[in-house]
């Protein structure tokens, strides 16, 4: 009998663990052994898959209540790639920065960051970032009696009527903001 060294058969099989995907062997001081554990176990960190370069971010189960404080569960219901979660065509996709208040009433303030997809097809009601003879603004579109109207989302500013305009070209939709609380 042989001692030492690869043996065949010997050892669990790859992905068995808890996680189902292959482990690999690290060295770790004694002392420092629960200090790892406990980093492990206290709340699930930010995983980077190197192969590809994304971040996937955990998203807990249950939901936090915005009125009324509810109980929730706490624990990792998956890890989300925020490329993929707010991206759905990463090649007419692009991002640009809001400026101004007139589009306060739809969540969109002041240097947020508006995630626009030129591939979606534009329909009325839709928020879109579009150039009026060559101005760039942020509106919902609205077709109605042969007019073609941005509105804005804040009473203290007109709707844009571009019925007339020579020169209207809409960018894209937008699909989904970034908004700093701070």
């Amino acid at each position: 009998m042989s001692r030492g060294g690869k043996r065949e058969g010997a050892g669990r099989p790859k992905g068995q663990g808890i996680f189902g995907e292959p482990t690999k062997v690290m060295r770790i001081p004694c002392s420092r052994v629960q200090d790892v554990i406990l980093l492990i176990n206290s709340s699930p960190l930010t995983q980077v898959n190197s192969a590809n370069d994304e971040v996937l971010i955990p998203l807990y189960g249950g939901k936090v209540a915005a009125g009324e404080a509810a109980p929730t569960e706490d624990h990792v219901e998956e890890h989300l790639n925020l490329n993929s979660h707010l991206i759905k065509n990463p090649s007419s996709t692009f991002m640009v920065r809001a400026t101004g208040d007139s589009m306060i009433n739809a969540g969109i303030f002041q240097d947020d960051i508006m995630i626009v997809d030129r591939d979606l097809p534009v329909t009325n009601g839709n928020i879109v970032v579009a150039a009026i003879d060559g101005d760039l603004t942020v509106k919902r579109l609205q077709r109605k009696d042969n007019k073609l109207l941005f509105l804005p989302e804040n009473d203290n500013y007109s709707p844009i009527d571009a019925t007339q305009s020579e020169n209207v070209v809409i960018w894209g939709t937008v699909t989904n903001v970034i908004h700093s609380v701070n």
